[in-house]
């Protein structure tokens, strides 16, 4: 079986949470520690369950619906990070929406996978 960082899902997790976490260094002090902490975690939270989903077994489709749920909470703190004006500029949560649905689309079409068989 492969590594899990050779699959286009870890690679785009991986930039996904590298690029939340330059983002919210430029978050207003207000909102850097609590919807910056928040989608930080849930960021890191998202790779992690990339990583754990990737084994098969009984509970794959399980695990990857947790992933599944864990990117779409992800994404409503993205939107609210935008409606609050936290980020630096729209391009930077323009660049963070595509990643998040890259990663939400991938994840989405595991699970479909993984429910047909």
């Amino acid at each position: 079986m492969k590594q899990p960082h050779h699959f286009p899902l870890w690679r785009d997790a991986n930039r996904l949470l590298l690029t939340i976490e330059q983002a919210v260094r430029d978050f207003p002090r207000y909102h850097k520690y609590a919807l910056g902490t928040d989608m930080r975690r849930q960021a890191m939270t998202v790779c992690r369950l990339v990583r754990r989903a990737s084994p098969r077994g009984d509970d794959q489709f399980d695990r990857v619906t947790r992933l599944v749920e864990a990117v779409d909470d992800l994404k409503l703190q993205i939107q609210l990070g935008k409606e609050l004006q936290a980020f630096q500029s729209f391009k930077q949560f323009q660049a963070i929406s595509e990643l998040v649905v890259a990663v939400g689309k991938q994840s989405g079409g595991w699970r479909k996978r993984l429910q047909l068989q």
